[in-house]
């Protein structure tokens, strides 16, 4: 039954990089631009670039996504045939190698958004074309002002695959770090938000907790950090958000108890709980998040697609606040919040409603727990989580 679940949706045809050409009949498309950056081993093959297999060298790309008129937000239209029609599904448009430093700051100032970048990093089960057109629907339906830049590591796109894409995100750890920091010392580059998905909030919080490791503290210029499903062991990822060092960026994680894919995770890790099916309105995760200064979005009752798994790109209006609010910096808690009938906010304790906008994506209200950034207080390291919020001396 699991494996059928997870079967369920899939079936686009392969090999949709090879760029078609826009005409004059062509109705009037989206363009998005974004930059690729990727641990994957070259295909030799113009219509999938790229495969499952590690490469120890990291390629560029640019990469430009035509996206049809006519579509439902928060869906990606592929292509029934090949080639595909501009008109009525995504399409590649152009792809460039990007073989120098230089060359890649050449084309963040051609595409430069005030200075903001999204780094997207995909999940399990991906591949590379996959990544590529859930980023063009995620950056075409939040209508955010940032700079999209896509990190897709080694995925074998298998479901038997699950161990490898694992592996496969540890071996991309330092690429992915040099990635950012690469971005980081771009003079045109502001300040950087990372939203992560499934399997890549693991090697997100991998490569931070190894950037704070080597310097201390995590880049200055990654502000914010959004992690939507994220399928890491919780009292691990306790002990990376600590070991991050501080000052950190600012935590947003979505999760969701109803996410079938979790499920599966769960039973292959050993049944532990994973951090994307956490109900955070409960202790003892509410006070840890609010000590640890992390908003938790709870997604269970908005409407999903499949194994629920996909929420945050999937829900038009989840996508809006991700693009319009999240990657601005700005609050969730105040009346301009629109996500459904009696949107909820839990803050230092007190719950209040933020939105009263019904949003046909939303079977439900949303519930919000977004808490103030405190100090960690010092509490017996035997509890839940406790110890693992805190750095740990090597020595005494």
């Amino acid at each position: 039954m699991l494996v059928a679940a997870l079967l369920a949706g899939c079936g686009h045809p392969n090999g949709v990089m090879t760029p078609v050409a826009l005409t004059a009949a062509t109705p009037n498309t989206t363009k998005v631009s974004m930059l690729v950056a990727t641990t994957r081993e070259p295909s030799g093959d113009p219509a999938t670039l790229f495969n499952g297999e590690r490469s120890p060298k990291p390629y560029l790309t640019a990469v430009d996504v035509s996206i049809p008129p006519k579509r439902e937000s928060g869906t990606v239209q592929w292509p029934k045939r090949l080639p595909p029609n501009p008109a009525t599904d995504f399409a590649v448009t152009s792809v460039k190698e990007i073989d120098t430093v230089p060359q890649g700051r050449a084309w963040f100032r051609q595409n430069i958004q005030g200075g903001h970048a999204l780094v997207f990093v995909h999940g399990f089960n991906n591949k590379y074309e996959d990544s590529v057109f859930r980023l063009a629907q995620i950056v075409h339906d939040s209508d955010m002002h940032a700079t999209p830049i896509l990190f897709t590591w080694p995925s074998r796109a298998q479901l038997t695959a699950y161990e490898y894409d694992k592996e496969s995100t540890n071996y991309s750890r330092t690429a992915f770090e040099q990635a950012l920091r690469t971005l980081a010392a771009d003079p045109d580059v502001k300040d950087i938000t990372i939203l992560a998905h499934s399997m890549g909030t693991w090697l997100t919080m991998e490569s931070l907790r190894q950037m704070g490791i080597r310097d201390g503290h995590v880049n200055s210029k990654i502000h914010n950090v959004i992690l939507a499903s994220p399928d890491i062991d919780i009292q691990v990822f306790a002990k990376q958000f600590a070991e991050m060092g501080e000052p950190r960026p600012k935590f947003t994680i979505f999760v969701s108890q109803d996410d079938k894919a979790l499920a599966v995770s769960s039973f292959i890790t050993g049944k532990v709980s994973r951090l994307g099916a956490i109900d955070p309105t409960v202790e003892p995760y509410r006070s840890k998040l609010e000590a640890a200064g992390i908003t938790a979005i709870d997604l269970t009752k908005v409407k999903g697609e499949g194994l629920n798994h996909g929420k945050f790109a999937e829900s038009p209006e989840i996508v809006q606040l991700i693009g319009k609010r999240i990657i601005t910096g700005q609050t969730l808690t105040d009346s301009n919040v629109s996500l459904g009938q009696g949107l909820t906010a839990v803050v230092g304790g007190t719950v209040t409603t933020i939105g009263t906008v019904a949003a046909t994506a939303v079977a439900a209200p949303v519930t919000v727990l977004e808490q103030p950034m405190q100090t960690a207080k010092k509490r017996p390291a035997d509890e839940t989580l406790q110890g693992d919020l805190k750095p740990q001396p090597l020595t005494q």
